[in-house]
């Protein structure tokens, strides 16, 4: 990445940084002039741009977004000239983690305003931090699965868990494995109800009943592809989702032709329906044989190695050996996800963060242009970070530059409907009507 340039524009923004800490309802409007707003696809106005566009936010909400010849800026206003430059809607990671302050200004200094963050104490992705300081918007993840120790026909204890998410302030839950139909369909009539969105990550369920009962998304492509899977194997990893029965369906998924007659079926019906997908291509990000190294990355150098799990090798780039995952699996699963995708499925843009060597804000842009290369145009990347994740989960007012939304905003140095790589030539990062000042986020955060 280039560093950070030291233009007018950028320096306003920077003292604007410091002096708008508290920006409220009564003080001065921030306004942006003379960029162009990027058009994402499904947006009303389409795919079109707007040239010469006037933005002013006012405390954490756009109050107008619009031509500069109808749109005036406010008396009093601090105005910040951004001719030449592009402005995107904030970057959601729609499946990530955040166990640190340093995380937290990773996704930052990359342009990710807004996580659905796992909280796995245990887990790959650790325990959710929710006291950093910046830091995104965090729209926490709550687990539901079935309880072992009780009969499957028990939806009464499901429906506890979807109640108990939403009571601790969940906005989504992930369901999981153990899940039979009946418990399934009950979750997520009880979370539509409780105004949650849910993710499938499924076993004892086929994906294609959660489709049925109306899941809002599923998550990995690895996994998904279980609806490829003959019943015994499907049912074997349902009971154990990380152990053998994992290696045997990822051996089967690395040999599986992408042509075969059942995965072309599964896009279609995917495409057809109306769940997103959350493929997590990024996971194999360090499996490609031309990637670069995450670790040089500016923003990389604050991160700690040993809070992300099987890290690259910051020095070489190269990945440890995931244990039970064979070799090929990562080509077949983005061969696979082609098919889909040429079947018209629909896609949210979710890092993984931080499993298999993925790193926060980093690895969304990897996960971006990996779905570039199984299909997307770089305009239906970039509603799948922003107007897809608000659109799916029935989230108000966020996802989109528009009178009224989130001013959660990045402004880009190039176009990135040309290039979606352009996603990462930073100008500006915009958090809840704050310019951000990016240079301090790459201060060591301290514990």
């Amino acid at each position: 990445m280039p560093s950070l340039l030291r233009t007018p524009a950028l320096t306003v923004a920077l003292m604007l940084a410091a002096s708008l800490p508290a920006i409220a309802g009564g003080d001065r409007p921030l306004v942006l002039t003379g960029g162009t707003l990027v058009g994402i696809p499904g947006d009303d106005a389409g795919s079109a741009d707007l040239r010469d566009a006037v933005i002013v936010i006012q405390g954490d909400r756009i109050l107008a977004a619009g031509p500069r010849d109808s749109t005036p800026v406010p008396a009093g206003a601090r105005v910040v000239d951004i001719a030449g430059c592009f402005v995107v809607p904030g970057l959601y990671d729609a499946f990530a983690g955040m166990n640190s302050q340093a995380q937290a200004n990773a996704y930052l200094y990359m342009g990710v305003t807004s996580i659905v963050g796992s909280d796995e104490p245990q887990g790959r992705r650790g325990a959710l931090f929710r006291a950093a300081q910046p830091a995104p918007r965090v729209h926490p993840l709550a687990v539901v699965d079935a309880d072992a120790g009780h009969a499957s026909s028990d939806v009464a204890r499901v429906l506890a868990q979807v109640d108990e998410a939403a009571r601790v302030g969940a906005r989504v839950l992930l369901l999981l494995y153990g899940l039979t139909p009946p418990q399934l369909r009950a979750a997520a009539r009880r979370a539509r109800e409780r105004g949650l969105g849910t993710i499938g990550e499924l076993g004892a369920t086929r994906y294609r009943d959660a489709i049925d009962a109306g899941v809002d998304a599923f998550v990995h492509s690895s996994r998904y592809a279980l609806e490829l899977a003959a019943d015994r194997m499907r049912d074997e990893l349902a009971r154990d989702p990380f152990g053998p029965p994992r290696t045997r369906f990822y051996e089967y998924l690395a040999e599986l032709d992408p042509d075969d007659p059942a995965v072309l079926a599964w896009g279609e019906q995917l495409g057809r329906s109306k769940v997103a997908l959350i493929p997590t291509l990024s996971l194999y990000y360090l499996d490609l044989p031309d990637h670069a190294n995450p670790w040089d990355e500016p923003i990389a150098r604050i991160l700690d190695p040993k809070d992300i799990h099987l890290p690259a090798d910051p020095a070489t780039g190269e990945p440890p050996p995931a244990p039970g995952v064979p070799e090929g699996l990562s080509q077949s699963v983005l061969r696979i996800e082609q098919r889909y995708r040429r079947a018209g499925a629909r896609y949210l843009a979710g890092s993984g963060t931080s499993a298999f060597g993925t790193l926060p804000g980093i690895s969304l842009h990897n996960e971006l242009a990996m779905l570039v290369d199984v299909g997307l145009e770089p305009r239906q990347a970039l509603a799948a970070a922003t107007r897809n994740v608000a659109e799916t989960f029935r989230w108000e007012r966020t996802g989109l530059v528009r009178a009224g939304y989130d001013a959660d905003l990045v402004v880009l140095e190039a176009d990135p409907s040309i290039d979606i790589r352009n996603l990462k030539r930073i100008r500006m990062v915009i958090a809840r009507g704050t310019p951000v000042d990016r240079d301090a986020l790459l201060e060591p955060a301290p514990e």
